[in-house]
């Protein structure tokens, strides 16, 4: 499983970094072509970066659907869940089941319906305007983060049954750091440490 999850992780970070890297070359080129210097505004022009924005709005398209999945099984997504904390422990339990089951059927069906048009897709000669990929390749994102949100709804599940526990992300955590005393002289922590509020 913690490949599974290095993998996603590191596609997502990729996705992003280079992404966020072509468009500044995108910008950059843009920027200095327009610039009346002779030679580079020649040599510039003769670069053609007119796929940089069709290949970023593909990235970050692979992105969105594996940083939700990501998103599940971190505990990252935004829920509106005050009235379930409020429910006695077997009555929470039994809606917060329901939800991530829910969740896991409606992104099993995307993935599956995703698929079947990635499927026909793959039938045609359909290709991108830029970069003239096969759009299959393009529109395979769907079934792919799909099943793979779908994994995650089920993982959470079964923590949850096993543990009872929902993945919590905190906003405040600093990932390597564990005392967070050591960082605010005003935490309840450090009185208790004997630091002075």
């Amino acid at each position: 499983m913690k490949i599974l999850d290095h993998l996603e992780e590191w596609l997502i970070t990729f996705l992003m970094g280079a992404a966020t890297l072509i468009i500044f070359v995108a910008v950059v080129h843009r920027y200095a072509s327009g610039l009346p210097i002779p030679f580079l505004q020649d040599a510039l022009i003769k670069i053609n970066m007119s796929w940089a924005q069709e290949l970023c709005i593909y990235m970050f398209v692979w992105m969105a659907k594996f940083g939700a999945a990501y998103g599940v099984r971190t505990g990252i997504h935004v829920g509106v869940d005050v009235l379930i904390n409020r429910l006695q422990p077997g009555n929470r339990a039994r809606f917060v089941i329901f939800g991530l089951l829910a969740g896991a059927l409606f992104t099993g069906i995307v993935g599956t319906l995703g698929a079947k048009f990635v499927w026909a897709m793959g039938h045609t000669d359909q290709v991108s305007a830029d970069l003239e990929l096969p759009m299959w390749i393009v529109y395979l994102a769907i079934p792919l983060g799909s099943y793979l949100m779908c994994f995650r709804f089920l993982q959470v599940a079964w923590n949850f049954l096993r543990t009872g526990e929902l993945p919590h992300h905190d906003v405040a955590h600093v990932e390597g750091i564990e005392d967070v005393s050591a960082l605010d002289p005003f935490h309840p922590a450090s009185a208790k440490q004997g630091g002075k509020p």
